[in-house]
């Protein structure tokens, strides 16, 4: 097993036996909805559908990258859940596709259109690289390999800090960013993963021609503390434990990202756990929802295992969307009203 691939199984290992790895912190629940007791809609005649990189979802919901290893069990992992979201019809993003570059019999983790014909494949390569030698050629074989919808290049600044091997280079890479969206024929997707995006993250975004963002605010697996875990460096253990709640939620991400909806669309992850969350990251502004951790133990076991959690994500959202009176998606995106926002009464 290669550097990279045992990277990944590290980070499986690490979710499944740390139960402190997800914080449970995301900020959803207190967030209050408008109850309608009279909803005035048919809850059989409720749409969910929403459009994502012109494919019709069924509802608004991404697998969100997961595991970018090589070996038997991450690629089984990636093949359930292809097949879950073609069985669903959703969307699905892999993770780090560094192996498919470093790792010659990796190939095959990543050839998953044939599981997911119909449904958006999302490519997925660490920005970072950009600065360590990767350009178009790479990213134009994940793609390729995954016959992918779109490239996420994922943003993990304090994961690297964190890892003894991390890569820590950061300055320049907005440049390098806004070269290859120039050059690569699909769109790029910007991404953190579970510290969130601020304004100035996505002006930066924007200024190299962005067009899509994945928020992903912490509150959900704290990628902090898998990498301290993982460390055998004492400084790097400890120093994991302190950021291991850092950054900005996906709510608050998704209030940052209020003044840029003319120009880019957002997609809501980190700490989404259920549909209602989702339905609440619709009308903050979220366009697609995306959730990785739910689905780890259920893809370890089978794709009619993962089916059902998307499933039970899709009955919540339809069952919140009706009981708002929304009886389109549309009905409740950036719909502020929906919202409920609790004064203080005070009597004279």
């Amino acid at each position: 097993m290669t550097e990279i691939t045992q990277r990944k199984q590290d980070h499986i290992d690490w979710l499944l036996k740390d139960p402190q790895i997800e914080r449970n912190q995301s900020g959803f629940d207190a967030i209050q909805l408008t109850h309608r007791a009279l909803p005035e809609c048919d809850f059989d005649a409720v749409d969910t559908r929403q459009t994502f990189l012109d494919h019709t979802l069924s509802f608004p919901f991404l697998i969100s990258s997961m595991t970018g290893g090589a070996s038997g069990n991450l690629s089984e992992i990636n093949r359930r859940l292809a097949q879950a979201a073609e069985d669903t019809g959703t969307a699905m993003a892999v993770g780090s596709q560094r192996a498919l570059i470093t790792d010659p019999g990796s190939d095959t983790s990543f050839q998953l259109r044939q599981y997911a014909p119909s449904v958006p494949l999302l490519a997925n390569m660490g920005a970072i690289q950009l600065n360590y030698g990767f350009g178009l050629d790479q990213a134009r074989r994940m793609v390729d390999t995954l016959e992918a919808n779109a490239l996420i290049l994922h943003l993990n600044p304090l994961q690297e800090v964190i890892q003894p091997e991390g890569d820590r280079n950061f300055a320049g890479l907005a440049e390098r960013i806004d070269q290859l969206n120039q050059t690569l024929d699909v769109p790029i997707v910007l991404k953190e993963v579970g510290c969130g995006l601020s304004a100035a993250d996505i002006q930066l975004g924007l200024d190299a021609g962005i067009q899509w963002f994945d928020l992903a605010g912490r509150g959900g697996t704290s990628w902090s503390r898998i990498e301290a875990r993982r460390s055998a460096q004492v400084p790097q253990a400890d120093l994991g434990e302190i950021f291991q709640d850092w950054g900005l939620t996906t709510p608050q991400a998704l209030d940052a990202a209020r003044p840029f909806h003319d120009r880019a669309q957002f997609i809501a992850s980190g700490g989404i756990r259920n549909g209602i969350d989702m339905v609440k990251s619709v009308i903050m502004g979220g366009h697609v929802c995306g959730t990785a951790a739910p689905l780890l133990q259920p893809a370890m076991t089978s794709t009619d295992a993962c089916v059902a959690v998307i499933e039970q994500f899709h009955l919540a959202f339809r069952t919140a969307q009706f009981l708002l009176g929304a009886p389109t998606v549309s009905e409740l995106f950036l719909n502020d009203a929906l919202l409920h926002h609790n004064q203080s009464c005070q009597t004279e």
